[in-house]
């Protein structure tokens, strides 16, 4: 049977004095027994402070995306309450607008309720506050289709006033007005389809409206004539003028000289035949003065 015991001689560097240990193999089993519970713990103990390492990552990593989160909140919230204050603003202003143009009052679609979400807010409602903006964004688009549909009527209600004719085409007064009347020419009774406004020979005569000048000719019986076509059915007639200032398809302007009073074609003297038409109906210039 093998000896269970070993003998170690331990020489000191220049010494001749001997040590012996003598050690025996349960000895040996336990120191090797040590060693491989202290490498195992020391393997451990570095696993672990290598797991501790990466879950150290992990929470800075967690920590900044919840700082992110945090900021991305203040940030929806404050955008939230922006939006809400710019639909309060378009409200009040398509409102004014609407009692100004003589419209019906808009829907009543307004968002209820103003202010920021409260302070203690988890991080799942922030999908919910996305929702919310997107609702008051919604809402805002329709306020700015309402202030376009708005603007529309406006510029369609400028555009009639510029081309419905307003006041006098001349200076002078009148000698005949709209309606039946004898015709200074047959003594038949006849419609007198305008206004004859003496003048002076020479005296201006003014456009009435905006418009396009669709005639500017000799007509029989009207003499030199200018009519303007205003747009909506309106067109204006100015007649017996001694002299014609403008071109068939000129632009003029409402309170713009485009002829000079004369007594050509059918007429008695100098003045201005004066005619309103609407979808080429003949209307009393009178009420237009």
């Amino acid at each position: 049977m093998a000896s269970r015991k070993f003998t170690l001689l331990v020489i000191p560097e220049g010494s001749h004095h001997v040590r012996r240990l003598v050690v025996r193999l349960w000895t040996l089993r336990l120191l090797a027994v040590l060693g491989v519970v202290l490498l195992g713990g020391l393997g451990y103990l570095s696993w672990e402070l290598a797991a501790n390492r990466v879950d150290y990552a992990e929470l800075s990593r967690l920590r900044q995306a919840n700082f992110a989160q945090s900021k991305e909140l203040r940030m929806l919230s404050q955008r939230l309450e922006d939006l809400r204050q710019e639909l309060v603003v378009l409200a009040q202003n398509d409102a004014k607008v609407r009692v100004m143009a003589k419209l019906a009052k808009p829907r009543s679609d307004s968002l209820g309720g103003v202010g920021g979400p409260p302070e203690d807010v988890s991080w799942d409602e922030i999908t919910d506050l996305q929702r919310q903006i997107d609702q008051v964004r919604a809402a805002i688009d329709l306020r700015r289709s309402s202030q376009e549909e708005i603007q529309g009527f406006l510029n369609d209600q400028r555009s009639l006033s510029a081309a419905k004719p307003l006041g006098w085409p001349t200076r002078g007064w009148v000698t005949s007005s709209f309606g039946m009347r004898n015709s200074p020419f047959s003594g038949r009774r006849k419609l007198h389809e305008g206004l004859d406004i003496a003048a002076r020979t020479g005296a201006p005569v003014f456009a009435t409206a905006d418009g396009i000048v669709s005639r500017s000719e000799t007509a029989p019986g009207y003499g030199k004539l200018v009519v303007v076509d205003h747009g909506y059915g309106y067109r204006t007639f100015y007649a017996h003028n001694s002299r014609n200032l403008v071109r068939v398809g000129e632009r003029v302007r409402r309170g713009q000289k485009i002829a000079e009073v004369g007594n050509t074609g059918s007429s008695t003297g100098s003045h201005v035949h004066y005619e309103v038409r609407l979808n080429n109906v003949p209307l009393n210039p009178r009420k237009f003065l």
